[in-house]
Order: structure tokens, then C-alpha cells, then sequence
């Protein structure tokens, strides 16, 4: 989300690219602000977003503050030039954006009042601040360094043995520059990628392709691949994986889209353009769309509960004729032994 405000005749964008909350590889808390004429404007939505909370709370807030007479309207807040819904929506400057970060309950929120009280604290007994990553580059805060780990953390994922879905979720959790595991739209990604995937390809859920797709009946109870595969036993733990049910097809329009995904994160630490998570969770659904698929909405009609359990019992009875018909190398030295000796015999009358 982006919007623009009127400033001195000039028209200005600000997304809360321009105000990041994160956390470096050393867990300390870190504020990117970029200012634009030594300002910066958000909507409520898009403080809601920076913070992790709702937008009613951050107009709660704000409303608080204006009538505390913390701040007035006059000089923190705007009108933006871009109409959403047929109307312009208020924005508001930077002195609100910290005002209500003091007074919002959120993890986001601590995270910042954290670092504020770090900057206040070293204030008062230095009498100034020095920022010495902005002095070194004035133009952006994460250095040639930041992409450049970036960009190796992406390669090992690439070359990396880690199925599918990880791939996506290694991507989300090392290169978003406000990563939080705690947070709701963590959890909720990590919850539905597998099946945003599986969905994409198939049209069903993981769950939904297992419960589907499995058979005893059938060849390698309808497996098209499993760890000990082509010619090895099947086990209980490859029964209930749902990429071990997709066909050749199905798995290359799989492998296309991680790959294009890894392709665009590549380019961005490239181009040194930082990512958040609310970007990486938009970008793979703007992939699957890209590649004309559809787009999960829900959490299937088969429980991964009830998936596993068919999975099973599939696998017990077809684990009854596999141990018939399998030979391990122990049964086949016996077999070659006993030919060997019958060849003798026969040479030998």
C-alpha cells in the first residue's frame, strides 16, 4: 500500500518501505526511516500495518492523542492526493507515527519503544546520537553487506535438499527484513504454504491429494516417488507426504514456481531492494496467479488428520503383500547361491 501527500506543490510516495521495525543477526532492534523533505506520511492502514495491530486501535489512538492536545491536527495531519473507495484518506507525519508507537500494544510496538528508549537513554548522557550505519551510507541503512549475505543465503537454499515448501519458508525467514516468528502473518504463511502449493498444481490440498490419490490396490499404493525409490521398499513415513503422490508433470509445474521464486528473490538482493514479510507472502501469490493458478481461499474439505489416518491403513495392507514379493540383497545372494550350486551339480553329472 502506498499513498501520496501534498507537500510545498510536490506530490510524495511513502510506503512503510520508508519505516521499518527489525531485527539484526545479532537480535538487536534496529529503525529504518527513510525521510522525504525531512518528513514522512502514513495512513492508518498502513501504521496499522507497521505496528501489527488494527486499524480501529490506531484510530483509537490517534483520536486519544489529538484530544490529550499530545499533538494537533494542524501540523501531523494531511490529506492524501490519492483516493481510495472515491475518497482521500487522511495520512499522518512522522511526530504521529512515533506518538502512537508508544502507545500501541504489539509486539512490533515493543519492538520500537525498545529502540527508542536505547536512542532517549544514550541522548541523555551523551547529549547526541550517532548513527553510524546512516553516516556511512546516507542514502540507505542496509549496506552492500546485508545483500550480499542475502544473496549467498538464497544460493544455499537453492542448492539446498529441503523440499519444496521449505524452500519458500527458508526464503520468507531469511530474507525479510522484519522477520518475526511470533508474528501472525509468520504463522499463518508457515500454516498454509504447503497447501497454497499442493492447490496451485493440483487443485487440492495436501491433505485432499493423500486422501485421494492413496490405494493399496494399486502399484506402490499409488506412490510416484518415495525415499527408496524406484526399486526400494515403501515406509510408513513416505505414505503420508503429499509430493510423494504427484506425477512428472505436476511436480515440474512445482519445481517452476519454487524456482522462479528464488529467481525474484536473487534479483531483489541484486538489486538491493529489501523485502519484507508481508512482500514475500504477496509475491508467491502473484506468482501462482502469474502461471494462472488458483489461489487457496481455505483450508480444503479433507483434515490432515483424516488424510494420515486412511494413509496408514492403506500402507498396513498393502505392507502385507510388499513383504511377499520384496527380496532384500540378502534374498537375492541366496537365490544366486542356490543357481550357482544347481549349474554345479549339472556340470558335474
Amino acid at each position: 500500500m502506498s499513498g501520496k501527500i501534498r507537500n510545498d506543490n510536490e506530490s510524495l510516495q511513502t510506503t512503510t518501505h520508508d519505516f521499518l521495525i527489525y531485527k539484526d543477526g545479532k537480535d538487536n532492534v534496529k529503525i529504518s526511516v527513510m525521510l522525504i523533505n525531512n518528513d514522512l506520511w502514513l495512513t492508518q492502514s498502513l501504521i496499522a500495518e507497521l505496528f501489527g495491530t488494527a486499524r480501529s486501535t490506531i484510530t483509537d489512538h490517534i483520536n486519544n492523542i489529538l484530544k490529550e492536545g499530545e499533538l494537533s491536527a494542524e501540523t501531523s495531519v494531511g490529506i492524501s492526493d490519492i483516493s481510495s473507495g472515491g475518497r482521500k484518506p487522511k495520512i499522518y507525519n512522522l511526530d504521529m507515527i512515533i506518538a502512537v508507537g508508544y502507545r500501541v500494544n504489539s509486539k512490533k510496538a515493543t519492538n520500537f519503544r525498545i529502540w527508542a528508549t536505547k536512542v532517549l537513554k544514550e541522548y541523555m548522557i551523551k547529549g547526541f546520537v550517532m548513527d553510524d550505519e546512516r553516516l556511512k551510507n546516507p542514502n540507505y541503512i542496509f549496506g552492500e553487506d546485508y545483500f550480499e549475505e542475502m544473496l549467498e543465503r538464497i544460493r544455499n537454499i537453492r542448492s539446498s535438499e529441503r523440499r519444496f515448501y521449505q524452500k519458500i519458508t527458508d526464503i520468507y525467514s531469511s530474507c525479510s527484513v522484519d522477520y518475526d516468528k511470533d508474528s501472525e502473518i509468520t504463522k499463518e504463511f508457515f500454516k498454509t504454504v504447503q497447501n497454497k502449493l499442493h492447490y496451485a498444481i493440483t487443485g487440492q490440498t495436501a491433505a485432499e491429494i493423500i486422501y485421494n490419490r492413496v490405494d493399496s490396490n494399486k502399484e506402490h499404493m499409488g506412490l510416484t516417488n518415495w525415499k527408496n525409490s524406484p526399486d526400494g521398499p515403501i515406509y510408513r513415513y513416505d505414505v503420508d507426504i503429499a509430493k510423494n503422490y504427484l506425477n512428472e508433470k505436476e511436480l515440474k509445474d512445482l519445481n517452476r514456481i519454487v524456482t522462479m521464486y528464488l529467481d525474484y528473490a536473487e534479483l531483489q538482493a541484486e538489486n538491493h531492494n529489501a523485502m519484507t514479510m508481508k512482500d514475500w507472502v504477496e509475491k508467491l501469490n502473484a506468482f501462482l496467479q502469474f502461471n494462472g493458478k488458483e489461489i487457496l481461499h481455505n483450508a480444503g474439505k479433507i483434515s490432515a488428520k483424516v488424510a494420515q489416518e486412511l494413509a496408514y491403513r492403506e500402507y498396513d495392507k498393502f505392507k502385507v503383500k510388499q513383504d511377499k514379493l520384496y527380496k532384500s540383497d540378502f534374498d537375492n545372494f541366496l537365490n544366486e547361491t542356490k543357481m550357482i550350486e544347481k549349474r554345479s551339480d549339472k556340470n558335474g553329472k
